[in-house]
């Protein structure tokens, strides 16, 4: 149904499913378990095409596939991309199940009694409404129908929202599968803002450390200033000091990981590649970027916040003038704003070059007399010095398309608009990462030209709240736009 929709995916293990979000059908599944009342989920093919494990998510209640389900895909299992694949992991798991029992009949995979039913579709009764079985859509959720009229608890599950309008319009619960998705009450900032006496903060930069639960008796706010929270800083989280009387008198502290100790932030005293931080959270990002120990740094915020541009400074100070890397590599996932201008003529330098523009301005800039050493800057252009930089290896624009198989040692790696990634993208990037590597992932939430992932579906977003508390793992929420006057203000109100 809708198969266009299975263009992201997320593998995970069955127990995975405990950290879905407040209203993910399993947290519903064990609320009405407590009533004893067993659940039948009727999965839509575009749900296998996203999470070929998602039959598997629904720990005691019958999941129905309807045999029209397995007949679309069958037509995805040729495809070469992720629908392709998830296809083909679905029907191989289907077909383990088959050895089992059958599948006709219900097979039972857990121990809780959830089990797995192929539905037929041949005792479908049309209801008092009509629906136009020949359309496959109708097909699958005439089975719901069906279920639904014979008494059962029947919900839908589907990620085509007009499917999900159809579904209860007919007047059969209809839900998103949600498993994979993040909490939409607190997405993680990577900081908190405590009050504290002014005396804590003098300490704190006195000392160069001090025991984190000499904050556990403050009460920190989340950047959006919605929520209040009990201080309990995670690995690398950061805390905003500010003086409880005098609001001027501020300090920036990070709980350092596996030490119980909140240390001192103060930033790097010289431009990085001609890059000072503007801004307390591009402090804390360049802290996290500038640590060897931690391995991954997630960054998020509107355009022009300084994310992109920050990563690549970093990663230019660490590969080129402190050598702690072999190269720097950069990719971007393709994904167009608008409608798509069509293939590219040229080798896949010459094509990759259009998408990767974006990193060639910062780049750019970056090697500008701002960034660069005066005799660097006399004797080439910023173009010769990037293309020499390109041509030796110590630059490299990568498409994402070729990641898969790859093992990425002792390299600087950013993954720029990271939002347009899909859990399980994100998952075969990050697991990519050899002895050595430092990964970053940029891109900004709220801004998604994927079509089939939102502001907490995507991987960016998973990445973050997966990797929090993590001793190699930072995030920093930046907000502020740096870019310009203009950018900052199309960024408040338009």
């Amino acid at each position: 149904m809708d198969a266009g929709t299975g263009g992201s995916t997320s593998v995970e293990s069955v127990s995975d499913a405990d950290h879905a979000s407040e209203q993910s059908p399993r947290e519903q599944r064990v609320e009405v378990n407590q009533q004893g009342v067993r659940k039948h989920f009727v999965l839509d093919t575009n749900v296998l095409l996203h999470n070929p494990n998602s039959m598997f998510k629904f720990a005691e209640h019958e999941v129905v596939i309807p045999l029209t389900v397995i007949e679309e895909l069958d037509t995805f299992k040729k495809n070469n991309d992720e629908t392709g694949r998830n296809a083909r992991q679905t029907i191989r798991a289907l077909d383990r199940l088959r050895e089992k029992g059958a599948l006709f009949v219900g097979v039972s995979w857990n121990e809780q009694g959830g089990s797995i039913r192929i539905d037929r579709c041949d005792a479908v009764r049309t209801p008092s409404f009509t629906l136009d079985l020949a359309i496959n859509d109708n097909r699958i959720l005439s089975v719901a129908a069906a279920l639904h009229a014979a008494g059962k608890r029947t919900i839908f599950i589907s990620k085509d929202i007009a499917a999900r309008v159809k579904s209860d319009a007919l007047g059969i619960p209809a839900e998103d599968f949600e498993a994979d998705r993040v909490s939409a009450d607190y997405l993680h900032a990577g900081y908190l803002t405590v009050r504290v006496p002014g005396d804590l903060i003098d300490e704190l930069y006195d000392e160069r450390q001090i025991l984190v639960t000499r904050f556990e008796e403050f009460v920190g706010i989340t950047p959006d200033g919605v929520h209040r929270l009990k201080v309990e800083p995670t690995a690398n989280q950061f805390l905003l000091l500010i003086d409880e009387l005098d609001e001027s008198h501020t300090g920036l502290g990070r709980m350092l990981a596996d030490t119980g100790h909140v240390i001192p932030v103060t930033g790097p005293r010289k431009p990085i590649y001609g890059i000072m931080a503007r801004n307390v959270q591009q402090t804390m990002a360049m802290e996290l970027l500038l640590d060897d120990e931690i391995k991954i740094v997630t960054l998020t915020g509107p355009a022009g916040t300084g994310k992109t541009l920050i990563a690549l400074a970093t990663g230019l100070h660490k590969t080129l003038r402190e050598e702690r890397f072999d190269k720097l590599l950069t990719a971007r996932p393709i994904m167009p704003l608008g409608r798509d201008i069509g293939y590219l003529p040229g080798s896949k330098d010459e094509k990759l070059s259009m998408w990767m523009q974006p990193i060639f301005d910062n780049i750019s800039y970056l090697l500008s007399t701002r960034g660069a050493h005066v005799s660097e800057v006399e004797s080439r252009t910023t173009e010769q010095r990037l293309d020499q930089l390109m041509a030796s290896g110590k630059i490299i624009l990568e498409p994402l398309t070729y990641i898969r198989g790859r093992s990425i040692p002792h390299q600087f790696m950013i993954i720029d608009e990271a939002q347009n990634l899909s859990p399980h993208e994100v998952k075969t990037i990050v697991s990519r990462v050899g002895e050595g590597t430092k990964i970053v992932l940029c891109g900004d939430v709220c801004q998604i030209d994927n079509p089939y992932l939102d502001g907490l579906s995507n991987g960016l977003s998973h990445c973050i709240e997966r990797m929090k508390g993590q001793r190699v793992a930072g995030h920093v929420s930046l907000s502020k736009t740096e870019r310009s006057n203009l950018a900052s203000l199309a960024a408040e109100i338009l």
